[in-house]
């Protein structure tokens, strides 16, 4: 077996073979496609390996099947071919799912974009395809947008997600497990980030990461050091080295991109002060009466999110009400909190936005009333 595995390179006679074998293999579709669902198969071309040149004695059969309804869902099936030890696995894709892909979600969609095309019922149904590529060109051709890096920044929040199950699994093959999805999603994540997609398979991962430039410096490496560690703390470590630079690669990007904000005015900013004033500052001296650190701490945590969602859209400085807090002293933070509130208060006469307070209720009443009109 060894020796069956140690020299991949086919023959001229193997070629042939494997030619002829997936020629037969494409009729054997066609043929069935005739008689049980008529009109359901649009067109077939070939992917994968044998579509890049890539492919050796054991290659299997990576085809499109692109079908108009349901009923060409009789057409896919598995296999194994025994006299070569081969599994194939034909199956069929629909119309939506390469709208789907033409969207760039994820930069697995070599199949719409390079599959070579050797079946097609229709020249309608090839103009159909060139249209989804053109539309899927369009975006990867175009300069990469903050709408990009978001699509990017998906991909590495699943990442994220399994790094912290690797992080909290005890057993070998969980942390394993965990591991080797939050890389699949790191990968996705940096050819994203590159507005690139993948051409060929798992076999060339490496080379096309190593002609990205987006990418941390020794990716593969770090890479090769998760799936090789051999104990929990190996690969929790080595996992994080990986996170650790991936996300800084991200970061470096995002300053790249020029923020879509809008000018801080009445329509953008009024009523920000005012709610941050309601929702936290009297939590946050409750807290320090009583001793609740939670209640402070997450009362900051939620004046932070604010903070950050107005200044991701809105031209204003950078705010953090956690650099005042103090888990021994919290009507330090208290204060503190007071002290940010007073510098955003700028924000607000920069932008001649009056703080909206009144003197007691009765006054809010007469104002809140002022000036209504009748609708009688």
């Amino acid at each position: 077996m060894e020796k069956e595995w140690s020299n991949l390179m086919c023959k001229k006679e193997e070629i042939q073979y494997l030619e002829e074998r997936n020629q037969k293999i494409i009729d054997a579709v066609l043929k069935k496609a005739e008689i049980v669902c008529p009109g359901a198969l649009a067109l077939i071309g070939v992917n994968g390996s044998f579509m890049t040149g890539d492919f050796y004695a054991k290659s299997d059969l990576d085809l499109l099947i692109v079908i108009n309804d349901d009923r060409g869902w009789k057409l896919g099936c598995t296999f194994i071919q025994d006299d070569l030890q081969v599994g194939h696995d034909i199956y069929c894709t629909t119309w939506e799912r390469l709208q789907e892909d033409a969207r760039y979600e994820h930069p697995n969609i070599s199949k719409l974009m390079d599959a070579k095309i050797v079946y097609c019922a229709d020249e309608g149904y090839k103009e159909r395809l060139n249209t989804l590529r053109k539309k899927a060109n369009d975006i990867l051709s175009a300069s990469f947008s903050a709408g990009d890096y978001a699509k990017a920044e998906n991909l590495l929040k699943q990442a994220e997600h399994h790094y912290t199950m690797s992080m909290i699994s005890e057993r070998i093959s969980d942390v394993r497990d965990e591991a080797g999805k939050a890389i699949y999603y790191i990968e996705n994540a940096i050819a994203m980030l590159n507005k690139q997609y993948f051409h060929y398979g798992v076999k060339r991962a490496y080379e096309e990461f190593n002609a990205m430039r987006s990418r941390p410096e020794k990716l593969c490496d770090m890479i090769n050091e998760v799936i090789t560690a051999s104990t929990v703390q190996e690969v929790q470590k080595q996992l994080s080295a990986l996170m650790k630079e991936t996300i800084a690669v991200f970061h470096k990007v995002k300053e790249t991109i020029t923020p879509q904000k809008k000018q801080a005015d009445k329509d953008t900013l009024a009523g920000t002060y005012e709610e941050m004033y309601s929702n936290w500052r009297n939590k946050i001296y409750a807290a320090a009466g009583t001793e609740n650190n939670h209640l402070a701490f997450m009362s900051l945590i939620s004046a932070n999110e604010m903070f950050s969602e107005i200044n991701s859209e809105v031209y204003i400085s950078s705010y953090d009400a956690l650099e005042g807090y103090d888990p021994q002293d919290l009507y330090k933070t208290a204060k503190a909190y007071d002290s940010l509130l007073n510098e955003y208060l700028k924000e607000y006469k920069k932008a001649a936005i009056p703080v909206e307070h009144y003197p007691d209720i009765d006054a809010f009443v007469r104002g809140y009333l002022k000036n209504l009109h009748s609708t009688e």
